[in-house]
Protein backbone atom coordinates (compact mmCIF):
# COMPACT_ATOMS: atom_id res chain seq x y z
CA UNK A 1 0.00 0.00 0.00
CA UNK A 2 1.39 3.85 -1.04
CA UNK A 3 0.13 6.75 0.91
CA UNK A 4 0.05 10.63 -0.14
CA UNK A 5 -0.95 12.91 1.93
CA UNK A 6 -2.59 16.12 -0.26
CA UNK A 7 -0.44 19.47 0.25
CA UNK A 8 -1.11 22.99 -0.18
CA UNK A 9 0.17 23.50 -3.35
CA UNK A 10 -1.42 20.08 -4.61
CA UNK A 11 -4.89 21.04 -3.46
CA UNK A 12 -8.40 22.34 -5.36
CA UNK A 13 -7.53 19.86 -8.26
CA UNK A 14 -9.55 16.74 -9.36
CA UNK A 15 -8.55 13.48 -8.14
CA UNK A 16 -8.57 12.11 -11.24
CA UNK A 17 -6.31 14.44 -12.41
CA UNK A 18 -4.17 14.05 -10.14
CA UNK A 19 -3.60 10.37 -10.18
CA UNK A 20 -2.98 11.08 -14.11
CA UNK A 21 -0.23 12.61 -12.84
CA UNK A 22 1.09 11.08 -10.27
CA UNK A 23 0.52 7.42 -12.77
CA UNK A 24 1.07 8.72 -15.90
CA UNK A 25 1.64 5.31 -17.55
CA UNK A 26 -1.61 3.98 -16.08
CA UNK A 27 -4.79 4.36 -18.51
CA UNK A 28 -7.30 6.11 -17.62
CA UNK A 29 -10.26 3.45 -17.75
CA UNK A 30 -7.60 1.27 -15.28
CA UNK A 31 -7.59 4.22 -12.59
CA UNK A 32 -11.21 4.58 -12.46
CA UNK A 33 -11.35 0.93 -12.15
CA UNK A 34 -9.16 0.74 -9.20
CA UNK A 35 -11.26 3.29 -7.73
CA UNK A 36 -14.59 1.35 -8.47
CA UNK A 37 -13.11 -1.72 -6.69
CA UNK A 38 -11.70 0.45 -3.85
CA UNK A 39 -8.28 -0.02 -4.62
CA UNK A 40 -7.68 3.59 -4.91
CA UNK A 41 -9.23 5.28 -1.92
CA UNK A 42 -9.52 9.34 -0.49
CA UNK A 43 -9.77 9.37 3.15
CA UNK A 44 -10.43 5.98 3.22
CA UNK A 45 -13.63 6.39 1.33
CA UNK A 46 -14.27 5.16 -2.48
CA UNK A 47 -14.01 7.65 -4.71
CA UNK A 48 -15.39 8.60 -8.35
CA UNK A 49 -12.33 10.81 -9.37
CA UNK A 50 -14.25 14.08 -9.86
CA UNK A 51 -13.46 14.94 -6.33
CA UNK A 52 -11.60 18.51 -5.22
CA UNK A 53 -8.60 17.77 -3.01
CA UNK A 54 -8.12 20.06 0.03
CA UNK A 55 -4.77 20.04 1.55
CA UNK A 56 -4.42 16.82 4.24
CA UNK A 57 -6.75 14.64 2.23
CA UNK A 58 -5.33 11.15 2.39
CA UNK A 59 -5.23 9.28 -0.76
CA UNK A 60 -4.05 5.32 -0.27
CA UNK A 61 -3.01 3.51 -3.26
CA UNK A 62 -3.21 -0.44 -3.07
CA UNK A 63 -1.48 -2.29 -5.58
CA UNK A 64 1.65 -4.49 -5.79
CA UNK A 65 4.54 -2.92 -5.75
CA UNK A 66 5.20 -4.00 -9.23
CA UNK A 67 1.82 -2.76 -10.53
CA UNK A 68 2.75 0.94 -8.73
CA UNK A 69 6.32 1.08 -10.30
CA UNK A 70 5.09 0.47 -13.96
CA UNK A 71 2.14 2.80 -13.63
CA UNK A 72 4.50 5.35 -11.68
CA UNK A 73 6.56 8.33 -13.15
CA UNK A 74 10.62 7.21 -13.44
CA UNK A 75 11.59 8.05 -9.74
CA UNK A 76 15.27 8.06 -10.74
CA UNK A 77 14.89 10.80 -13.77
CA UNK A 78 12.69 13.14 -11.98
CA UNK A 79 15.09 12.64 -8.81
CA UNK A 80 17.43 13.68 -11.48
CA UNK A 81 15.60 16.87 -12.68
CA UNK A 82 14.74 17.64 -8.92
CA UNK A 83 18.32 17.64 -7.70
CA UNK A 84 19.29 19.95 -11.23
CA UNK A 85 16.52 22.70 -10.21
CA UNK A 86 17.73 22.77 -6.46
CA UNK A 87 21.35 23.51 -7.62
CA UNK A 88 20.55 26.36 -9.47
CA UNK A 89 21.03 29.75 -8.50
CA UNK A 90 18.39 32.93 -9.80
CA UNK A 91 21.13 34.37 -12.38
CA UNK A 92 20.11 37.08 -11.84
CA UNK A 93 16.45 37.00 -11.11
CA UNK A 94 15.08 39.00 -8.05
CA UNK A 95 12.23 38.23 -5.95
CA UNK A 96 10.57 41.47 -5.15
CA UNK A 97 7.46 39.99 -3.66
CA UNK A 98 6.15 36.61 -1.90
CA UNK A 99 3.38 35.16 -0.08
CA UNK A 100 2.42 31.64 0.19
CA UNK A 101 0.73 31.89 -2.70
CA UNK A 102 2.77 33.54 -5.29
CA UNK A 103 6.44 35.26 -6.05
CA UNK A 104 6.40 38.39 -8.27
CA UNK A 105 10.34 38.29 -9.68
CA UNK A 106 12.47 41.07 -11.68
CA UNK A 107 13.30 39.09 -15.04
CA UNK A 108 16.49 40.75 -16.82
CA UNK A 109 16.87 40.75 -20.05
CA UNK A 110 18.84 37.40 -22.08
CA UNK A 111 16.43 34.82 -19.87
CA UNK A 112 13.28 33.20 -21.11
CA UNK A 113 10.05 33.19 -19.05
CA UNK A 114 9.38 29.67 -19.74
CA UNK A 115 11.75 27.44 -21.91
CA UNK A 116 11.08 27.00 -25.26
CA UNK A 117 12.54 23.30 -25.75
CA UNK A 118 13.69 20.69 -23.24
CA UNK A 119 17.44 21.97 -22.72
CA UNK A 120 16.34 25.27 -21.94
CA UNK A 121 16.90 27.21 -18.96
CA UNK A 122 13.98 29.78 -18.05
CA UNK A 123 12.78 31.94 -14.88
CA UNK A 124 10.76 29.34 -14.37
CA UNK A 125 13.11 27.20 -13.71
CA UNK A 126 14.94 29.30 -11.46
CA UNK A 127 12.03 30.01 -9.42
CA UNK A 128 11.28 26.49 -8.87
CA UNK A 129 14.83 25.45 -7.76
CA UNK A 130 14.66 28.79 -5.76
CA UNK A 131 11.15 27.10 -4.27
CA UNK A 132 13.06 23.86 -3.73
CA UNK A 133 15.75 24.98 -1.70
CA UNK A 134 13.05 27.01 0.68
CA UNK A 135 11.90 23.55 2.14
CA UNK A 136 8.44 24.52 -0.25
CA UNK A 137 8.48 22.09 -2.83
CA UNK A 138 9.19 18.81 -1.60
CA UNK A 139 9.67 15.73 -4.45
CA UNK A 140 6.78 13.87 -3.30
CA UNK A 141 5.18 17.09 -4.33
CA UNK A 142 6.98 17.82 -7.39
CA UNK A 143 5.75 14.55 -8.68
CA UNK A 144 2.40 15.46 -9.22
CA UNK A 145 2.95 19.45 -9.01
CA UNK A 146 4.55 21.99 -10.99
CA UNK A 147 4.32 25.81 -9.55
CA UNK A 148 4.94 27.72 -12.71
CA UNK A 149 5.41 31.07 -14.11
CA UNK A 150 1.64 32.56 -15.03
CA UNK A 151 2.59 35.83 -17.52
CA UNK A 152 5.29 36.04 -20.48
CA UNK A 153 7.86 38.44 -20.97
CA UNK A 154 9.69 38.16 -23.88
CA UNK A 155 13.52 37.03 -23.46
CA UNK A 156 14.93 40.91 -24.42
CA UNK A 157 11.92 42.47 -22.31
CA UNK A 158 13.29 43.25 -18.71
CA UNK A 159 10.43 43.29 -15.54
CA UNK A 160 7.76 41.59 -13.49
CA UNK A 161 6.91 37.94 -13.73
CA UNK A 162 3.87 36.15 -12.14
CA UNK A 163 4.87 32.89 -10.39
CA UNK A 164 2.07 30.91 -8.93
CA UNK A 165 3.27 28.79 -6.03
CA UNK A 166 -0.24 26.68 -5.73
CA UNK A 167 -2.60 24.98 -7.47
CA UNK A 168 -5.23 27.87 -6.39
CA UNK A 169 -3.14 30.91 -7.12
CA UNK A 170 -2.21 29.66 -10.67
CA UNK A 171 -6.08 29.04 -11.33
CA UNK A 172 -6.61 32.49 -9.71
CA UNK A 173 -3.91 34.25 -11.20
CA UNK A 174 -4.62 32.92 -14.80
CA UNK A 175 -8.03 33.86 -14.70
CA UNK A 176 -7.25 37.46 -13.35
CA UNK A 177 -4.59 37.68 -16.79
CA UNK A 178 -7.91 36.19 -18.84
CA UNK A 179 -9.95 38.94 -17.64
CA UNK A 180 -7.28 41.27 -17.77
CA UNK A 181 -8.16 42.55 -14.20
CA UNK A 182 -4.67 42.62 -13.19
CA UNK A 183 -3.64 45.69 -14.75
CA UNK A 184 -0.11 45.66 -16.13
CA UNK A 185 2.48 48.98 -17.12
CA UNK A 186 5.63 49.05 -18.71
CA UNK A 187 7.99 51.99 -19.41
CA UNK A 188 10.09 52.03 -22.40
CA UNK A 189 12.76 54.56 -24.22
CA UNK A 190 11.18 55.26 -27.30
CA UNK A 191 12.90 57.16 -30.26
CA UNK A 192 12.02 60.08 -30.74
CA UNK A 193 9.88 62.98 -28.94
CA UNK A 194 6.21 61.66 -27.79
CA UNK A 195 4.36 65.26 -26.51
CA UNK A 196 0.88 64.18 -25.61
CA UNK A 197 -0.97 60.85 -24.66
CA UNK A 198 -2.20 58.18 -26.89
CA UNK A 199 -4.48 55.84 -27.18
CA UNK A 200 -3.50 53.08 -30.09
CA UNK A 201 -5.34 50.97 -31.51
CA UNK A 202 -5.09 48.58 -34.16
CA UNK A 203 -5.06 44.91 -35.53
CA UNK A 204 -2.42 42.74 -34.98
CA UNK A 205 -1.21 39.11 -37.23
CA UNK A 206 1.43 36.86 -35.92
CA UNK A 207 3.38 34.80 -38.45
CA UNK A 208 4.17 31.53 -36.33
CA UNK A 209 7.07 30.09 -38.23
CA UNK A 210 8.91 34.10 -38.21
CA UNK A 211 7.84 34.74 -34.26
CA UNK A 212 7.16 38.36 -35.97
CA UNK A 213 3.60 40.17 -36.04
CA UNK A 214 2.57 42.47 -38.72
CA UNK A 215 0.23 45.63 -37.71
CA UNK A 216 -3.24 46.36 -39.43
CA UNK A 217 -5.04 49.42 -38.97
CA UNK A 218 -8.07 46.91 -40.04
CA UNK A 219 -9.35 43.45 -39.49
CA UNK A 220 -8.22 40.87 -41.59
CA UNK A 221 -8.46 37.15 -41.27
CA UNK A 222 -6.72 35.70 -38.51
CA UNK A 223 -5.82 38.76 -36.94
CA UNK A 224 -5.69 39.84 -33.17
CA UNK A 225 -7.38 43.25 -31.84
CA UNK A 226 -4.96 45.54 -30.03
CA UNK A 227 -4.99 47.95 -27.41
CA UNK A 228 -2.22 50.06 -25.99
CA UNK A 229 -2.37 53.66 -23.89
CA UNK A 230 1.12 55.87 -23.89
CA UNK A 231 1.71 58.46 -21.53
CA UNK A 232 4.87 60.39 -22.59
CA UNK A 233 7.21 61.26 -19.30
CA UNK A 234 9.69 62.87 -20.10
CA UNK A 235 11.78 63.66 -23.37
CA UNK A 236 15.30 64.42 -24.18
CA UNK A 237 18.08 64.36 -26.72
CA UNK A 238 15.27 63.04 -29.17
CA UNK A 239 13.66 60.03 -26.93
CA UNK A 240 11.12 59.90 -24.68
CA UNK A 241 10.82 58.26 -22.07
CA UNK A 242 6.92 56.35 -21.61
CA UNK A 243 4.91 54.78 -19.35
CA UNK A 244 2.29 51.91 -21.52
CA UNK A 245 -0.65 50.47 -19.77
CA UNK A 246 -1.74 47.49 -22.21
CA UNK A 247 -4.94 47.05 -22.15
CA UNK A 248 -5.31 43.77 -24.69
CA UNK A 249 -1.91 41.62 -24.02
CA UNK A 250 -1.23 39.94 -27.34
CA UNK A 251 2.98 39.20 -28.62
CA UNK A 252 4.65 41.94 -29.20
CA UNK A 253 1.56 44.20 -29.07
CA UNK A 254 3.90 47.47 -27.25
CA UNK A 255 6.81 46.83 -29.71
CA UNK A 256 4.96 46.87 -33.00
CA UNK A 257 2.20 49.58 -31.82
CA UNK A 258 4.87 51.71 -30.82
CA UNK A 259 7.02 51.49 -34.16
CA UNK A 260 3.89 51.07 -35.88
CA UNK A 261 3.40 55.16 -34.78
CA UNK A 262 7.40 55.79 -35.87
CA UNK A 263 8.37 56.03 -32.50
CA UNK A 264 10.19 52.46 -31.73
CA UNK A 265 11.65 51.16 -28.96
CA UNK A 266 15.34 51.69 -28.46
CA UNK A 267 17.14 49.18 -28.90
CA UNK A 268 14.35 46.66 -30.35
CA UNK A 269 16.63 44.31 -33.15
CA UNK A 270 13.28 43.23 -34.38
CA UNK A 271 11.06 46.34 -35.13
CA UNK A 272 13.01 49.19 -34.16
CA UNK A 273 15.24 51.72 -36.45
CA UNK A 274 18.63 49.94 -36.75
CA UNK A 275 20.03 53.67 -37.42
CA UNK A 276 19.43 54.28 -34.06
CA UNK A 277 20.01 51.40 -32.24
CA UNK A 278 23.21 51.64 -33.92
CA UNK A 279 24.01 55.23 -32.41
CA UNK A 280 22.74 54.33 -29.06
CA UNK A 281 24.74 50.75 -29.03
CA UNK A 282 28.16 52.64 -29.84
CA UNK A 283 27.61 55.49 -27.23
CA UNK A 284 25.94 53.84 -24.45
CA UNK A 285 26.24 49.77 -25.22
CA UNK A 286 22.16 49.40 -25.59
CA UNK A 287 22.37 45.73 -26.28
CA UNK A 288 18.55 45.24 -25.84
CA UNK A 289 15.21 46.73 -26.44
CA UNK A 290 14.49 49.21 -23.20
CA UNK A 291 10.95 47.82 -22.48
CA UNK A 292 10.22 46.78 -19.12
CA UNK A 293 7.12 45.75 -17.15
CA UNK A 294 7.26 47.79 -14.08
CA UNK A 295 4.00 48.03 -12.31
CA UNK A 296 0.96 45.36 -11.29
CA UNK A 297 -1.79 46.27 -10.34
CA UNK A 298 -3.68 43.75 -8.60
CA UNK A 299 -7.77 43.60 -8.21
CA UNK A 300 -7.95 44.09 -4.54
CA UNK A 301 -5.59 47.17 -4.69
CA UNK A 302 -2.17 45.72 -3.62
CA UNK A 303 0.36 47.40 -6.41
CA UNK A 304 3.66 45.66 -6.88
CA UNK A 305 6.31 47.91 -8.97
CA UNK A 306 10.16 47.58 -9.96
CA UNK A 307 12.70 50.10 -11.14
CA UNK A 308 14.17 49.80 -14.38
CA UNK A 309 17.88 49.73 -15.29
CA UNK A 310 20.54 52.53 -14.27
CA UNK A 311 21.06 53.48 -18.22
CA UNK A 312 17.39 54.87 -18.30
CA UNK A 313 18.77 57.38 -16.41
CA UNK A 314 21.94 57.72 -18.02
CA UNK A 315 20.18 58.26 -21.47
CA UNK A 316 17.58 60.94 -20.06
CA UNK A 317 20.72 62.62 -18.25
CA UNK A 318 19.22 62.39 -14.85
CA UNK A 319 19.48 60.22 -12.19
CA UNK A 320 15.90 61.46 -11.06
CA UNK A 321 14.03 61.84 -13.77
CA UNK A 322 11.90 58.91 -13.59
CA UNK A 323 10.64 59.69 -9.76
CA UNK A 324 9.89 63.70 -11.06
CA UNK A 325 7.90 62.36 -13.79
CA UNK A 326 5.86 60.39 -11.65
CA UNK A 327 5.38 62.73 -9.01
Amino acid sequence: MKEFIIQKNEENQRFDKYLKKLLPNATTSFLYKMMRKKNIVINKKKATGNEKLAAGDVVRIFLSDETFDKFHVDTEELQKEYDMLKSLGLKGLKVVYEDDDMIVADKPYNMLSQKASDKDLSANEYLLGYMIRKGELPFEVFQTFRPSVVNRLDRNTTGLLLFGKTLNALQELGEHIRNRSIQKYYLAIAAGELKEELKLKGYLLKDEKANKVSFYTEPIEGSDYIETKVKPMVSKNGLTLVEIHLITGKTHQIRLHLSAIGHPVLGDMKYGDERINKKYYESHKVNHQLLHAYRLKFPDGRIICSEPAAIYDKLLESKNMREKAAE
